[in-house]
């Protein structure tokens, strides 16, 4: 399975950026980040869908099956075939991703057990979201969360899309752990291409060896 890398962030200049690096698949937004967006809801999920490459990642807000659905036909008319609905892991929230998820894909946001995981996979949930971090802080090992996910969901089609990642080595040990996917904001996501022994070999290579001129 290939491994992919999302931003997490709905700043049309932070999407502009990681877009450049080649490697990001695609975007996730959630109501927080689109919060932080000076433009409408709507209009920069209207940016955000031009601009990514893959899939884009909506929030559902509302909190009533009829309205959630609702809300759901609205997201995918702004955004079309990248549509990717984020759902809340709640009695409602599996109740409407079975009802969508043939439709649209939908992954199941904030699981915090792997129980919930298991329900995301029997409504037909493309992704099973974990907060690594955040569970830490709440239930101690955000890591061993995934690692249970991973063991409830092996042989599924619903993957792990790992989030609230704080660090390179905590994305990395999310992935070891069994997550599938990674999402990222642009600050992590580009300190996870740097290392300081990569730096120091490169001006090594440089300052010993030669290479063809360019004019």
């Amino acid at each position: 399975m290939r491994i992919m890398i999302y931003l997490d962030s709905a700043i049309i200049k932070d999407v502009e950026t990681a877009i450049k690096y080649g490697w990001v698949k695609g975007i996730t937004t959630n109501p927080t980040i689109l919060a932080k967006s000076n433009l409408s809801p709507e209009e920069t999920l209207r940016k955000l869908a031009n601009l990514s490459p893959g899939e884009l990642y909506y929030q559902l807000t509302a909190t009533e099956a009829e309205t959630m659905i609702a809300e759901a036909q609205k997201a995918y008319e702004l955004i079309g075939e990248k549509t990717v609905l984020k759902i809340p892991a709640t009695t409602i929230g599996f109740q409407v991703t079975a009802s969508l998820s043939p439709k649209i894909p939908c992954a199941v946001t904030a699981i915090y057990s792997s129980a919930q995981a298991a329900i995301a996979k029997e409504a037909g949930a493309k992704y099973a979201i974990a907060y690594v971090n955040r569970a830490t802080r709440l239930l101690g090992d955000g890591l061993a969360l995934v690692n249970n996910m991973a063991k409830v969901l092996e042989g599924s089609d619903t993957e792990i899309l790992a989030a609230s990642l704080k660090s390179p080595e905590e994305a990395a040990a999310a992935l070891k752990a069994g997550a599938h996917h990674l999402t990222i904001p642009l600050d992590i996501l580009t300190a996870m291409t740097t290392h300081e022994l990569s730096e120091k070999t490169v001006i090594e290579f440089n300052e010993k060896g030669q290479g063809i001129e360019v004019k």
